[in-house]
């Protein structure tokens, strides 16, 4: 058996990492009989139903792959809040670190085809404690794939940076990927993309283009960004929306402006507004029960909700949260929350690897490859 692995790091923080590796791992599923995942190095964890402490992304890949390994052996290092500073005051072996790495790696790389190792962040994360993506792939002799943000100067200057520092450590840069890149940009993209990446020898293996629904967060991330849980709709927590509305304007005006799939920003005591989109949700129920407005709501403001709307709200089964601030800055905090792709969020992992599928040169991917690292056993010494 052909044994094959490669290193995903990026550019910088939210270019689309995860969601990058979601399509590699599907796209790559369907061209192997077995596939592992890694994240040597993780930062924000979970705790599974045995107790360990793994990287959120191990049990998404996990989960919705079902993949085989377990999820120890997939998250070998967490770097919990306070380790930088153990780190630094010697409390910390770095050869044990290593030593956790390497037989992570041994047992994926063994009992796999091919193994998907995913870094955290660009190429310099983890420096300080001298376990930064360049160092961890060229410690393991696995070729990295950089995915950079879907632009053409700045891109390419930041590919730069990070392709400096994986020369710099020993690690062999073997693709790009980009990624969010606008549609009506990407074949002038493309091709000059691949121009630029002539000056390393280094090929373009797919440039995927900017889905909005991938960046549109659900009502469980709204939980997450107002640190409060939905006081109606439950069921539909992971709902996303088209279109999301601060509504500060008259009813009149208002009740012209419903529409559906829509997310509502509104004072919890402009109950005229919460009525008004009551109404218009049972109108459509009593015309054809079957249907539904899939509205949502957050409501603001100093005073909560009366108990009254609440219940209406939960008959109606509209999501609903409240946060106590003015309208305006929940608002603004929408307009500047990134999305992470979330286990149960499995609509938008699916379009994830769907789009990313569609857009990546595979055979080109695993020509470059080759057989993985000449000798693992040794790539710790």
């Amino acid at each position: 058996m052909n044994h094959r692995a490669i290193f995903i790091a990026s550019t910088g923080q939210h270019v689309g990492k995860t969601t990058t590796c979601l399509g590699l791992v599907g796209g790559l599923s369907k061209r192997f009989p077995t596939i592992g995942f890694m994240k040597p190095v993780g930062q924000e964890h979970v705790e599974t139903a045995t107790g360990a402490h793994v990287d959120k992304d191990v049990i998404l890949f996990k989960d919705y792959f079902h993949l085989s390994s377990d999820e120890e052996a997939m998250s070998p290092v967490l770097l919990p809040r306070g380790f930088t500073r153990d780190y630094l005051d010697n409390k910390v072996n770095l050869a044990s670190l290593h030593e956790k790495i390497h037989q992570s790696f041994q047992r994926l790389y063994e009992n796999n085809e091919i193994t998907i190792i995913e870094g955290t962040g660009h190429c310099g994360v983890g420096s300080i404690v001298e376990l930064n993506n360049a160092q961890v792939a060229a410690m393991l002799q696995i070729p990295i794939i950089l995915v950079a943000s879907g632009g053409l100067g700045s891109t390419f200057d930041d590919l730069t940076l990070n392709h400096t520092l994986c020369k710099v450590q020993g690690a062999k840069v073997a693709g790009i990927i980009l990624n969010r890149v606008l549609p009506e940009k990407r074949e002038m993209i493309e091709e000059y993309m691949k121009k630029a990446l002539k000056r390393w020898n280094v090929p373009l293996l797919g440039c995927i283009p900017y889905d909005a629904f991938l960046s549109n967060p659900s009502m469980k991330d709204f939980e997450s960004l107002f640190n409060t849980t939905l006081l109606s709709g439950e069921e539909h927590q992971m709902r996303h929306f088209r279109h999301t509305r601060l509504v500060a304007t008259s009813l009149e005006n208002y009740q012209n402006l419903i529409s559906h799939n829509q997310l509502v920003i509104t004072p919890a005591n402009r109950e005229d507004i919460i009525l008004a989109t009551l109404s218009k949700y049972w109108d459509i129920k009593i015309e054809n029960p079957k249907d539904d407005i899939e509205a949502g709501m957050i409501l603001t403001g100093s005073t909560p909700p009366k108990h009254s709307i609440v219940e209406q709200l939960k008959k109606a089964h509209i999501p609903m949260l409240y946060a106590p601030m003015a309208s305006y800055a929940a608002m603004k905090m929408l307009t500047t929350y990134t999305v992470k792709i979330r286990k149960e969020d499995v609509a938008k992992i699916k379009e994830a690897v769907d789009l990313v599928e569609r857009h990546i040169d595979f055979d080109t991917l695993i020509s470059i490859l080759g057989n993985g690292p000449k000798d693992p056993q040794r790539a710790f010494a």
